[in-house]
């Protein structure tokens, strides 16, 4: 991701930053650890990731929030793989998780740190993650992997 420079265009100009937006949902206490209380970090991620991100309370029994995410496709990339890590039930994927978190907390993502996060590898525990999102869900076997790693893709 670029960022932008004095006298260049905003990541924001960009049409193609806004079309397929990454919508899902996710539960009221994921979204507290993300975002803080009362949606205290929200405005401090969406600045270092150069992204918009809009919450919605959904009334349901389990008390969900639906969140689109629009912005450069691999600060969407990125994020969703630190929601998902957040998420995860494997201890190894949620501390990946809260490691990605702070640092998107703390400073403004480098290119190399986006880049990083093209693909996250699940184990088959998280599989039920992708489930637990509820948007629409992509599981891939990549063909020129050795390993049958599964990739994780929530698009909607």
């Amino acid at each position: 991701m670029e960022i932008s420079a004095p006298g260049s265009s905003a990541w924001w100009m960009a049409p193609e930053h806004f079309e397929d937006p990454l919508v899902f949902t996710m539960e009221d206490g994921q979204e507290e650890r993300i975002f803080g209380p009362g949606d205290t970090d929200l405005r401090l991620i969406e600045v270092h990731s150069q992204t918009l991100i809009q919450l919605e309370p959904w009334f349901t029994a389990s008390g969900q929030t639906r969140v689109t995410v629009v912005g450069p496709p691999m600060a969407r990339r990125w994020l969703r793989t630190m929601m998902h890590s957040v998420g995860s039930r494997d201890s190894r994927q949620q501390a990946r998780g809260r490691q990605m978190l702070q640092r998107v907390r703390s400073r403004p993502l480098t290119t190399e740190e986006l880049a990083a996060s093209l693909w996250v590898h699940l184990d088959v525990v998280d599989v039920s993650v992708a489930a637990r999102l509820s948007g629409r869900t992509s599981l891939e076997i990549p063909q020129d992997s050795f390993s049958p790693s599964l990739h994780f893709c929530a698009i909607s």
